[in-house]
């Protein structure tokens, strides 16, 4: 409960990963081909794009900055995947991504103009007021007030307040040319009926398993057919021993930096205090606890009625002396505290669903009150609550202290190694090491992903060697307990290996070779023969198939050994009981299946279900409408050249663009 009690940070994310700068109506990001040999746009543009052919003439088109792509790059990055925010190769993936995709917004903003459509002030006010993100910046109806909302978008969107605002335009603008499109798009009757009868109905089916991992077993070929493999598929073998380095080093641990590893002192302690106050501010938390009567969404009125009759009687109790531990393990609907009492600790303001946060930040200590929120009735009580206030020194001297001497040790033996590497292209690795009575160690030649045992971590050194050559000056690399100064010293080239010693990944090859064409005829055979005896557990049993019986799934089911039915096996749930399938693709498995059991929806369920079911076949449509309506747009700006990349935008395009 205490998680989904959470205010859903995820509407925030979504603000600034969707709606900045990006579209967020159905957009299929197309990778566009054949744009290069238009012409380039300047250096510091990304691209440039043309509403009409004499624009190009005019030089009247819409630039997209490279600073633009960068930006949005580095927030998505940051928004969903910070780990790969120091990796090239993926920004550089994501700016290629980014950067069609503001390519294909421009397009449909000029396509947008052209119909007349537009977005105003007034619209963006709407929008953050009565749509989606209005619990950001109109809590309860209020705005939060021009400077908080400032800071939102500068901090959490790093943009200013009317680039924000423009973008909020510009999707109101897109997601109103969609609904243009789109307008036409219609849905029969019939198709609803047969759409949520696809997907509801369930079948019951047995069926027989020939193993991917049993089959490979049964695949032996001689020396002679692997030496024959082998030879002839010595392309594949030319590099498969991967190259190889020796590298020269020695290594030193911090307790051999000469003087020792320095303590910060007093005047350092008071300084880093000082300067980082904004790390030792503790927010205004509140502790409370909680019986929850759950309330299902769209509940009649009676329901709801009923809970909130029964939240009242749990209060009554809890009012009269009642225990709160016997109370919330009988009452409450909250898995996750109803066995401690309903306690839910200390929380950050912001950090529960609205009713709930404003109660316990608002309630008098003690007292206990109901609160309605979106999963029901909560029969609260505030335990206690502390005020936002700064740490004092004494209560962060050991975390300082900590930092301080992991930044001023880390400095320490990378001066030092600095000092030995300069040492070593000088005097040479041998004379420095003796020097500081450290030894040289050659290892034997080890590959890119490998590892130097002697080492606790040697991943640097091997990426910094691999990037180097023999006879280049020393470097040096962390190690994970120290330093550690290099060299390469020698290169072994990727060669093919000797058949003798590379036979096991030859077999391994071989068997991979052979196993989709003996599993499906081994399948085939399992088909063709249950029904020849109308018999799968007798096919099974001639074959040495395994036999199993899924339980009742739809189209979106799984099933051990199949996967998703619905996708790999659709089919199925077109016969009728008693059927047995023919052979089943799953992979790494031969699948044949005989239906034991199949239940349709009732006529009541299809039309409980009509509203919702037409909707979304309606929504698959307008957005495959609208993606035929982006492709062939895109088209026509390609064919009559409006779209004018930066060259180094072309070169950033993703593979098979």
């Amino acid at each position: 409960m205490i998680r989904f009690l959470q205010a859903d940070n995820r509407i925030v994310k979504a603000l600034f990963v969707v709606v900045i700068g990006v579209s967020s109506v159905a957009m299929v990001v197309y990778l566009i081909p054949g744009l290069m040999g238009m012409g380039s746009a300047p250096s510091d543009t990304y691209a440039v794009v043309y509403p009409h052919w004499y624009s190009k003439i005019l030089s009247s088109g819409d630039s997209i900055s490279m600073q633009t792509v960068q930006d949005m790059t580095r927030r998505q990055i940051m928004q969903r995947n910070p780990q790969y925010a120091d990796n090239p190769m993926i920004m550089q993936l994501f700016q290629s991504q980014v950067g069609q995709q503001l390519i294909q917004q421009q397009v449909l903003l000029q396509e947008a103009r052209r119909l007349g459509i537009t977005a105003t002030d007034a619209d963006v006010l709407h929008f953050l007021q009565y749509g989606p993100y209005k619990t950001v910046f109109f809590p309860a109806g209020k705005f939060i007030g021009e400077t908080q909302y400032t800071e939102i978008i500068n901090s959490r969107a790093n943009m200013s307040v009317p680039a924000f605002e423009q973008d909020i335009k510009n999707n109101l603008m897109i997601q109103r040319l969609q609904a243009m499109v789109t307008a036409n798009v219609t849905v029969d009757d019939k198709d609803v009926r047969e759409q949520y009868r696809k997907q509801n109905v369930k079948i019951k089916f047995d069926y027989a398993v020939i193993s991917s991992a049993d089959l490979e077993k049964t695949i032996n070929p001689s020396d002679s057919d692997l030496e024959a493999f082998f030879k002839k598929n010595a392309a594949r073998y030319a590099s498969a021993v991967p190259e190889e380095r020796k590298i020269s080093y020695f290594a030193f641990t911090p307790g051999d930096v000469p003087g020792g590893l320095p303590q910060p002192n007093n005047q350092e302690i008071q300084n880093y205090y000082n300067q980082h106050q904004s790390e030792f501010q503790v927010p205004e938390e509140a502790r409370s606890r909680h019986i929850l009567i759950s309330v299902p969404a769209g509940a009649d009125p009676k329901t709801d009625a009923a809970a909130k009759a029964k939240a009242e009687d749990v209060l009554k109790q809890l009012q009269a002396g009642g225990d709160w531990n016997a109370l919330a393990k009988k009452y409450s609907d909250d898995p996750g505290s109803k066995d401690k009492g309903g306690e839910l600790g200390f929380a950050q303001r912001k950090t529960m669903v609205p009713e709930f946060d404003n109660a316990i930040f608002t309630q008098k200590i003690g007292d206990i009150k109901i609160v309605k929120s979106q999963f029901g009735y909560h029969v609260v009580q505030v335990e206690d609550r502390h005020q936002a206030h700064a740490q004092a020194l004494n209560e962060v001297l050991p975390q300082i202290q900590a930092t301080l001497f992991r930044n001023a040790s880390q400095q320490a033996q990378e001066n030092y190694a600095r000092t030995l590497t300069s040492e070593a292209d000088k005097d040479g690795l041998e004379k420095t090491a003796a020097a500081h009575h450290l030894q040289v160690v050659t290892s034997p030649p080890v590959e890119r992903t490998g590892v130097i045992s002697a080492l606790a971590s040697s991943k640097q050194i091997l990426t910094q060697a691999f990037q180097a050559k023999v006879g280049d000056p020393p470097q040096y690399a962390p190690t994970g307990e120290g330093y550690a100064i290099f060299q390469v010293t020698g290169i072994v080239a990727a060669h093919a290996p000797a058949f003798a010693d590379w036979k096991q990944h030859v077999l391994d090859d071989y068997r991979n070779d052979q196993l989709p064409a003996l599993l499906a005829k081994k399948t085939q055979e399992l088909s063709d023969k249950a029904k020849q005896y109308n018999d799968l557990n007798k096919a099974a049993k001639d074959l040495g198939a395994t036999v199993k019986t899924s339980d009742p799934v739809n189209e979106s089911g799984q099933v051990p050994d199949v996967g998703d039915v619905g996708q790999v096996a659709p089919q199925l749930f077109d016969l009728t009981v008693g059927s047995i399938s023919g052979p089943i693709d799953a992979d790494r498995n031969g699948i044949v299946a005989k239906i034991v059991d199949k239940q349709e929806p009732s006529a009541d369920d299809i039309q409980k279900n009509f509203d919702t079911t037409r909707e979304q076949i309606k929504d698959e449509r307008q957005n495959q409408a609208f993606n035929v309506f982006l492709s062939t747009l895109m088209d026509n700006y390609k064919k009559y050249k409006l779209i004018r990349l930066n060259a180094k935008s072309e070169g950033s395009q993703l593979p098979g663009s």
